[in-house]
């Protein structure tokens, strides 16, 4: 249904492992383009919310002129953090490192920022983590409470090598950041435009732009409700019963789509797993199913 990255930039060298391991949490999640989306977009909004990294990200980045070409860079640096080879990642991530020392300026408000501050970071690393895991745990399938921990802590290393101190290890340490964050984060006319444009960029054929608008409301219904309200994001962004239900049948539809070329699948590959490694690993709890 959705667009992923060319398999190509997975497949070498082979036998080097990622950051992240092969039978990880995270390489379960990260295989998935509708709990990616509905995660990406949920972080986006929880981001935004915080007037230093909103005002950097709606600044110095292509995201108003081009939306499409800057959610398909977004979308390869996530694959890449978890799929690919280490060498690969810890370049890239490098290179965004420096592209970011170049990011500074004032808030509306007068407030400084940079955009490699740590304790930015930390709040983007945080967020990102938390939607991509519970976009899985409530879309797709549901996860324990030592599997989201686990989740958490496979992103520390990655989030130390963009500069984040801190990130949080565990959902305890997510919920706590959360809460510390409750006086930093304020409603903008930005959130209302970002989901205007998540709404209406061509993200999926015409046939089913639908279903792309029911993901988006889907990404606000999870961010935590006291951010919704603080957003002023009413009740009309809310899922219907049936609506929620129909984002999980896709959900778990798009968990069966083992496409040969992606990424998860050459992943598995280079490392030489069979390239429905991960659909296999899922079989017991009845969430996933290899079509390879």
């Amino acid at each position: 249904m959705f667009h992923l990255p060319d398999g190509a930039a997975f497949a070498q060298p082979l036998g080097e492992p990622a950051l992240v391991p092969a039978d990880s949490v995270s390489w379960r999640i990260f295989k998935n383009p509708v709990s990616l989306f509905v995660g990406g977009v949920a972080a986006v909004i929880l981001e935004l919310a915080e007037p230093a990294v909103r005002t950097g990200v709606w600044e110095h980045s292509g995201f108003r002129r081009d939306p499409m070409r800057r959610l398909e860079r977004t979308g390869m640096a996530a694959m890449i953090t978890v799929y690919g080879a280490r060498s690969v990642a810890e370049a890239m991530i490098a290179n965004v490192v420096r592209l970011h020392d170049r990011v500074t300026g004032e808030t509306p408000a007068g407030e400084a920022y940079r955009a490699n501050d740590a304790r930015l970071l930390g709040w983007v690393q945080a967020t990102a983590s938390f939607g991509f895991i519970e976009a899985y745990h409530r879309y797709v399938c549901p996860l324990s409470p030592a599997e989201i921990d686990r989740a958490y802590e496979e992103a520390v290393p990655a989030a130390r090598l963009y500069g984040a101190i801190d990130p949080p290890r565990s959902d305890a340490g997510r919920l706590a950041l959360f809460e510390a964050m409750r006086g930093r984060l304020e409603p903008s006319p930005i959130v209302l435009e970002f989901l205007r444009i998540m709404n209406t960029a061509p993200i999926v054929p015409m046939q089913v732009r639908p279903v792309q608008r029911l993901l988006v409301r889907a990404a606000v219904g999870m961010v935590p409700d006291w951010v919704r309200e603080r957003l002023e994001l009413d009740a009309s962004w809310r899922l219907r019963a049936w609506e929620a239900s129909l984002v999980r049948w896709a959900g778990k539809v798009a968990d069966r789509l083992a496409l040969p070329n992606g990424p998860a699948v050459q992943a598995c590959r280079r490392l030489g797993l069979k390239g429905d490694h991960l659909y296999r690993l899922g079989r017991d709890n009845n969430c996933m199913k290899s079509t390879v």
